[in-house]
């Protein structure tokens, strides 16, 4: 057979297998790649366990052969259903490829991306972690299908914070980049960080949702300390609220008597009527969430 046919064959039948599932010890395999997830949900593993029972594993995992250990392997993705089928003692089915450590961060990062279902955070802390490990900015983009811009204001959140930090508070779903950055600013202020770690070690932090930790800590960073109480009353200067392209959309302003917000009609654009539509709504959404930061 000519010498170019044989090396077709070889690289089809590489194919191949690469794309064959195999029956593997779940015991061999071993974590690697960057940490994607902030905490478990206790709730959800154990949904995912009781598929598993029930159905059989229906998706597999994917794997690369361990470069140091012979006969072992490292997971790239499915992390959730190996830990879910060791629990089990189930084998796990899985598709063996041979990846560097690039091409694995790369699997990794794209199937996170495919899922869709990472918050803000855990993606910042992923793109942080790879910054860490010497991966440059233009994979850390590719991997999480971001632009440059996006990469560098997640690092500048996957950074301000350690992982040990993160996994405390979890996933916060529905927390987004702005809330986080404000949050990096505030932990700026000498003695923010130390109040958010004390709240941290309330025995009810347990108790709270992801979501709710974050407000209880954004709440007792944003606190003043109990000496600033006397401090003179907040200036009336006004301060504008600006959408997300730039346009001024409402003027807050804190004084003795309280705080006002005004949208100013000449340039609202119908946004005043909808809000004074909906002002009883969002006010009583606002309170509740304000008085979860207190239980």
């Amino acid at each position: 057979m000519p010498r170019g046919a044989v090396g077709a064959l070889q690289s089809s039948l590489n194919r191949m297998q690469e794309n064959a599932v195999q029956e593997l010890d779940g015991t061999l395999i071993d974590m690697a790649g960057v940490e994607d997830r902030l905490g478990t949900d206790t709730q959800a593993q154990k949904q995912l366990q009781d598929s598993l029972r029930t159905y059989g594993q229906q998706v597999p995992v994917l794997v690369r052969p361990h470069p140091k250990s012979p006969g072992r392997f490292e997971i790239v993705y499915g992390r959730r259903r190996l830990q879910a089928l060791k629990s089990l003692g189930m084998p796990v089915k899985a598709m063996v490829r041979q990846l560097d450590d690039h091409a694995l961060v790369m699997a990794q990062g794209q199937e996170n991306t495919a899922r869709q279902d990472l918050s803000f955070i855990e993606k910042a802390s992923f793109a942080a972690q790879l910054d860490t490990g010497g991966h440059d900015r233009q994979t850390i983009a590719d991997a999480l299908s971001i632009d440059l811009p996006m990469v560098s204001r997640m690092l500048k959140v996957g950074h301000a914070f350690d992982l040990p930090f993160l996994r405390r508070v979890g996933s916060a779903p529905s927390i987004g980049r702005d809330r986080w950055m404000a949050l990096v600013k505030l932990f700026e202020v000498p003695g923010a960080k130390a109040r958010a770690e004390g709240r941290m070690a309330n025995n009810d932090w347990n108790g709270l949702a992801s979501d709710e930790r974050f407000e209880a800590i954004y709440t007792q960073s944003s606190a003043q300390p109990a000496k600033a109480a006397a401090s003179p009353a907040p200036s009336a200067k006004p301060r504008t609220l600006r959408s997300r392209e730039g346009k001024a959309v409402a003027d807050i302003r804190s004084g003795k008597r309280g705080v006002t917000v005004t949208v100013p009609a000449r340039a609202a654009d119908g946004f005043d009527t909808w809000l004074d539509a909906h002002a009883e709504e969002l006010l009583q959404e606002i309170h509740d969430r304000w008085q979860k930061t207190r239980a």
